[in-house]
């Protein structure tokens, strides 16, 4: 079982000194925007800082002893390490937001179509991608456990019946059903009341342990009804992505064999479906920095996730995957605020509470 992701904000006890901690920030964030190494000078010059380049060489050495930081034999500058990314991550300030302009401007992107919750699933997956300029994700919410919710029998012909079955959550399954004996409209009427006042609120596993009923059709439609819930629990992810252009740009992931290690990660559920299904365990923004124990079937990549949803009956992932030299501030940002817009949307949706455009 894997180890709950990185939380931004952690703020674990720190073996580092203050100066230490403002440099190794500094480095994370100058190297994400360069994809050079980090040299003292450049510190010092770009950043304004009141010590000598020789004193941030010092630090930078201890850092680099301490495993925070190491270089390239070819350069003098410094790179982070896993564990100083992982560091960094968990001490980020929690207050950090997106621009109050870019907020809107995400927003009414969203309000421009339909109130469809497929339509904003994709549109979630492409809006963050723009905005990170890294790819994304974004999973169709689901419950954690597949739940009866509503069925109704309808017939079509004397010995054809349509069954449209309605779980928790919104998903709803349809199926044709043959019929040994006829069925009027109305008696189809009367054994969907009857199911719904049996397995209203059951899951599969309860549902089996339902004494068999004296009506054929009824244990019929009880045994196909288990069936489609068991077949919905063991479906993988429905997963929307986008921005994969952003990251094969990447210094990364310039060449053939590169790209082809990201795309078999971005592309396949294999790789990252248990960690989505493991981050819908947690509330909050969750960091997976690739490469170490117990993700280093993810070489060279992290992912920044959140859950979204109704966390009671339904909910869906979203997040961003990109290179460890990453914007983790604002990615986080981005992310958080993607995820609570997708909440507010899917309460609307469902009556939950009415939602607004912010045109402040």
């Amino acid at each position: 079982m894997p180890t709950r992701p990185y939380l931004f904000g952690a703020s674990p006890t720190s073996e580092l000194t203050p100066r230490q901690h403002t440099i190794l920030s500094l480095i994370v964030h100058e190297f994400a925007q360069s994809a050079e190494p980090v040299g003292s000078r450049t510190l010092v010059e770009t950043y304004g800082l009141d010590i000598s380049p020789a004193t941030v060489r010092n630090e930078m050495k201890v850092l680099e002893e301490l495993g925070y930081l190491t270089h390239p034999h070819t350069s003098a500058g410094r790179v982070p390490t896993h564990k100083g990314y992982r560091y960094f991550v968990q001490h980020l300030e929690q207050e950090a937001r997106l621009p109050a302009a870019l907020e809107r401007t995400i927003r009414h992107q969203f309000y421009q179509i339909q109130q469809e919750l497929d339509q904003w699933v994709q549109l979630s997956a492409s809006v963050l991608a723009q905005t990170v300029q890294n790819a994304a994700i974004t999973t169709v919410p689901r419950p954690s456990d597949t739940i009866f919710k509503h069925i109704e029998l309808i017939s079509l012909q004397p010995h054809t019946m349509l069954m449209v079955l309605v779980f928790q959550g919104g998903t709803m399954r349809q199926q044709l059903i043959a019929l040994e004996d006829p069925w009027t409209q109305a008696e189809l009427s009367r054994l969907s009341d009857r199911l719904n006042q049996v397995l209203t609120g059951l899951d599969a596993a309860r549902i089996r342990l339902l004494e068999p009923d004296l009506d054929p059709l009824f244990n019929q439609v009880l045994d196909i009804v288990v069936e489609t819930m068991e077949h919905e629990d063991a479906r993988g992810e429905q997963i929307y992505r986008a921005g994969i252009t952003h990251v094969l740009q990447s210094p990364e992931f310039t060449t053939q064999s590169q790209a082809r290690r990201f795309l078999a990660i971005f592309e396949q559920p294999s790789p990252i479906e248990p960690l989505l299904q493991e981050a819908r365990r947690f509330p909050g923004v969750q960091v997976i920095i690739g490469g170490e124990e117990p993700y280093d079937h993810l070489p060279d990549v992290s992912l920044v996730l959140s859950r979204y949803g109704r966390p009671s009956q339904s909910t869906g992932i979203l997040g961003v995957i990109g290179p460890i030299r990453m914007s983790y501030g604002f990615t986080i940002s981005a992310v958080r605020f993607m995820a609570d817009l997708m909440s507010s949307l899917m309460a609307s949706l469902y009556g939950e509470g009415e939602v607004t455009e912010d045109v402040s």
